[in-house]
């Protein structure tokens, strides 16, 4: 069978030819080269070829700088580039940039320009931020639509000196699929990670303090949130509008509001986590739905868990409800079974006895009874708490069960933690 050559035949088959020659080429003559301090550094950046490896030596780099071809910018201990106070320090327009063990600082203050210590715009994919300290920036690392991005074993200072609500975050992502942000120790700001519009994101290992939301999540599906730790924040994991999340081995201590917050999030996975001596609730539940919260520990909060605004088909399996004040705060009328399958919840509280020792309780649980709702609902109640009319309605539920009210009711309540949750106690180490 013979090939018929025709002009436009040629011409296609010359460029390849050309093209891929030109690729070769580029691919060679990528090296590594030393930048020293005195060097204009944008320079550098606009003489370098497709593939190159800066190095910085030690010392002080003025920026901004603008990056729009795939480069690494690698430093060393001391390297530091000093933003001017306006715009991003370091700003990424090409796919396939490195920025890595430097310290970035001095960028400029307005919020909706994202300045920041580097920012990547939608066309720099898989971006690769590891190792450095981004400090006195007002966001740390901003991934606008750069999907496939990494920021990776960075330490993120935000701005003390600032409003909580004017600062900007340690690590900022918008439309970004497939991003991940893993390792990082982030403090001060607003919120540590703020992810809205996006999917299958990974944020794992991170630690968290001194923040408003240590992670916030606002419509972003599919993704994970593994192994963080969050401490002192105003809100441990604030999950808002997102669904199908897989939550799970997180640790939450002394955060101000709330460990996890569920707000309109759906059909998700939450397991194996702690939350720990929050000064308000462990985990506040608004209208969330399908979601299965599974062996995670609720330890020493006013409030173990609140929910409320029609939130059903909820799964609550093997969790350890220990010393809250509160154990469970729901304001509503139906009846809620969180032990139906046989296999309940731990409750610290519970004065039950377990006659044929199948570790489960004799009798169901149930956290709250018609007082509470009153006093939920008309907190001036509360001065009526020992008087003999409060007393009348707790005996009377005690023995007439059929007066009381809708609510949480564990009918298979577990005489000890699971073993699956001391485990996490003893893995993590939380204390």
């Amino acid at each position: 069978m013979s090939i018929k050559l025709t002009a436009s035949r040629v011409f296609r088959f010359v460029s390849l030819i050309l093209l891929y020659g030109a690729f070769s080429i580029s691919v060679l003559e990528a090296a590594e080269r030393q930048v020293d301090v005195g060097q204009a550094l944008q320079d550098s950046v606009d003489q370098a070829k497709h593939g190159d490896v800066l190095r910085l030596s030690k010392g002080h780099f003025q920026g901004p700088v603008l990056i729009s071809k795939p480069i690494s910018l690698i430093g060393q201990a001391g390297t530091v580039i000093e933003g001017t106070g306006q715009g991003s320090v370091i700003e990424i327009t090409a796919p396939d940039v490195r920025i890595e063990g430097m310290t970035i600082r001095g960028s400029g203050l307005d919020l909706p320009k994202m300045n920041s210590a580097v920012l990547v715009r939608q066309t720099g994919e898989r971006a690769i931020i590891v190792a450095n300290r981004l400090e006195e920036n007002l966001f740390g690392v901003y991934l606008h639509g750069a999907a496939g991005s990494l920021v990776k074993d960075n330490i993120i200072v935000g701005r003390a000196n600032m409003r909580m609500s004017e600062a900007g975050n340690g690590v900022s992502i918008w439309n970004a699929p497939g991003a991940q942000i893993i390792g990082n120790d982030i403090r001060y700001g607003r919120d540590g990670i703020f992810v809205t519009t996006s999917k299958k994101n990974v944020f794992k290992n991170n630690r968290f303090e001194d923040l408003r939301f240590a992670i916030h999540y606002m419509y972003t599906n599919d993704s994970q949130v593994i192994g963080n730790l969050s401490r002192n924040n105003h809100i441990g994991w604030a999950i808002m509008y997102s669904n199908k999340l897989d939550i799970r081995d997180n640790v939450s201590l002394q955060d101000r509001d709330h460990g996890l917050m569920l707000n309109f999030a759906n059909s998700s996975t939450i397991t194996n986590n702690v939350v720990r001596n929050g000064k308000k609730k462990c985990v506040f539940i608004y209208n969330a739905n399908k979601n299965m919260i599974a062996q995670n520990v609720f330890e020493g909060c006013p409030i173990g868990i609140h929910f409320t605004a029609g939130s059903a088909n909820n799964q609550f399996l093997k969790n350890a409800f220990i010393n809250n004040r509160t154990q469970v705060k729901y304001v509503g009328t139906r009846l809620l079974d969180w032990g139906e399958n046989g296999a309940g919840n731990y409750w610290s509280d519970n004065p039950a006895f377990d006659l044929d020792g199948d570790g489960i309780a004799d009798r169901p649980y149930r956290p709250n009874g018609a007082m509470d709702q009153i006093l939920w609902r008309y907190p001036q109640a509360k001065i009526l708490s020992n008087s003999p009319a409060v007393k009348l309605i707790r005996w009377a539920q005690e023995r007439f069960p059929s007066i009381l009210p809708g609510g949480v009711v564990d009918t298979s309540p577990l005489m000890a933690p699971p073993k699956t949750v001391l485990k996490i106690e003893q893995k993590r180490g939380a204390k």
